[in-house]
């Protein structure tokens, strides 16, 4: 009789620990391929297909649209056809699986996938690898009181947040053996280190955590909610309820995201009026010469902002908390060689913020067919995770929606935001003459942690700078 697989969620990047399960691509009895994609996931970064690391019968479907699964949990159970299983061995591996994606069909999870080629893996030594099939082998491990059983699975919640490219959200063997010992599921742990890493103090507060009995009846608050006989009245404002919407996928990301920056940034905001005639007027110049081809005006100054952040780097930078030597904390400035420069864009599933890597050593040109593009992919839902997440500094044009300006709240974890309003006539002095003129304003928001208002200033004003004074600055950059 052939044994039914089961294939868990896989980690999807970024750290992401959950998924909302959009819509099913397969159904219960259908014959499946390798790397055919079953089902469609929305994150809290993209829409993402997942494919099957099994060929075979689909079994059993876990889960329906529109529940949110958790990664390392399982999504769907394969049985093989004729007792083997097609172009895959017996059992597959986390590690294994992302091997051969990257070497596979080419169909694959947005973000991390393969580019479709035939190339193969070449490993230098072997790995220690996690078993994604359930039921795992389990082990005995001593707690100093009784023993206890655990499975790979429970390896897999230790191991399964993680972030491509950077250190995993548990990098200490002590606090991996310390949640082991104590039944913790790092899963359900919100790290408050850098980056979510998870600390020795966030798992010795899931160990003191109050548990509730089997049977108990958990605490009830000191004050009940009004009761009402209409469960579609709302009990404080007497009103009637027109809907419920679940806050999750982007929504949630963005909720938390903005939470968290905050809760933890000192922020102060800075902001001045700008008079962007010549920027107008030269950019209608090129448009006469280079028609569609000619750059927006938001490409210009992305440029500006681009070259400022090089004057001024301590907007470019990251608050992040390390380990001393002495094992305590202390905070760092993180200083990095380049920009990413994000921008915000508005799209069908909320706001999204792609970033356009190492922006700094791209042209105006360059700069607005980059913002495009990035833009298309966003608004189709197709952003990989490194897309959406790499930005050391935003830049967010609210002008579109006829806004002046606005105290925006700065894309945890940067530690800086640009906003530029609408640009529009106005009054304005000209050499001791009142003249009307295209104006905007530009208003920043900034980490009064990582510089004061001198430096802050001073960015602000050369961009400023740079747009009243456009042919100037561009012949230098």
């Amino acid at each position: 009789m052939s044994e039914t697989k089961v294939f868990l969620l896989p980690d999807l990047g970024e750290g992401l620990t959950e998924a909302e399960l959009v819509n099913w691509l397969v159904a219960v009895g259908d014959e499946i391929r390798v790397d055919q994609p079953i089902a469609e996931v929305e994150t809290a970064k993209s829409m993402v297909e997942v494919p099957s690391p099994y060929a075979g019968t689909v079994a059993e479907l876990h889960g329906e649209p529109g529940q949110t699964l958790d990664v390392g949990k399982p999504l769907i159970s394969v049985t093989p056809v004729g007792g083997s299983m097609a172009q895959q061995p017996a059992e597959v591996t986390a590690e294994t699986y992302r091997e051969e994606e990257k070497a596979g069909s080419g169909n694959v999870l947005i973000g991390y996938g393969t580019p479709g080629g035939t190339a193969t893996v070449r490993r230098t030594r072997p790995r220690r690898t996690l078993s994604l099939v359930e039921p795992a082998e389990t082990k005995t491990v001593e707690t100093g009181t009784q023993p206890k059983l655990t499975t790979a699975a429970d390896d897999l919640l230790l191991k399964r947040t993680r972030v491509p490219g950077k250190l995993g959200a548990v990098i200490s063997p002590l606090v991996r053996r310390m949640a082991k010992e104590h039944g913790v599921d790092l899963g359900h742990v919100q790290g408050s280190g850098e980056s979510g890493l998870i600390m020795r103090r966030d798992v010795e507060a899931a160990i003191n955590a109050p548990a509730v009995e089997p049977g108990e009846t958990p605490a009830r608050p000191l004050v009940e909610p009004a009761e009402t006989s209409t469960p579609n009245v709302d009990s404080r404002t007497g009103l009637g309820i027109v809907s419920r919407t679940p806050v999750r996928g982007v929504r949630k990301a963005v909720a938390a995201n903005m939470s968290r920056s905050r809760s933890e940034i000192p922020e102060a905001t800075a902001w001045v009026d700008v008079d962007a005639t010549a920027l107008v007027e030269l950019r209608a110049e090129l448009k006469k010469k280079d028609g569609h081809n000619t750059p927006g005006l938001l490409a210009f100054i992305a440029r500006f902002v681009t070259a400022g952040l090089k004057k001024y780097p301590e907007l470019n930078t990251r608050i992040v908390t390390a380990e001393d030597t002495s094992g305590g904390e202390q905070q760092e400035i993180v200083a990095f060689d380049g920009v990413n420069l994000g921008f915000a864009a508005q799209t069908d599933r909320g706001l999204m913020v792609p970033s356009v890597r190492n922006a700094d050593k791209l042209s105006a040109r360059e700069l607005d067919a980059e913002i495009r593009r990035l833009t298309a992919v966003a608004r189709d839902g197709k952003a990989t995770p490194a897309e959406l997440g790499s930005g050391t500094f935003t830049l967010n044009n609210y002008g579109v929606f006829g806004v002046d300006g606005s105290a925006a709240i700065i894309n945890y974890p940067e530690v800086a935001i640009l906003g530029v309003g609408r640009i529009i006539d106005r009054p304005w002095v000209v050499n001791g003459e009142l003249a009307v003129r295209k104006v905007t304003e530009l208003t920043l928001t900034f980490d009064h942690r990582v510089c004061d208002g001198g430096t802050a200033g001073g960015f602000l004003r050369y961009v400023a700078y740079a747009m009243e004074n456009p042919g100037a600055l561009l012949a230098d950059l």
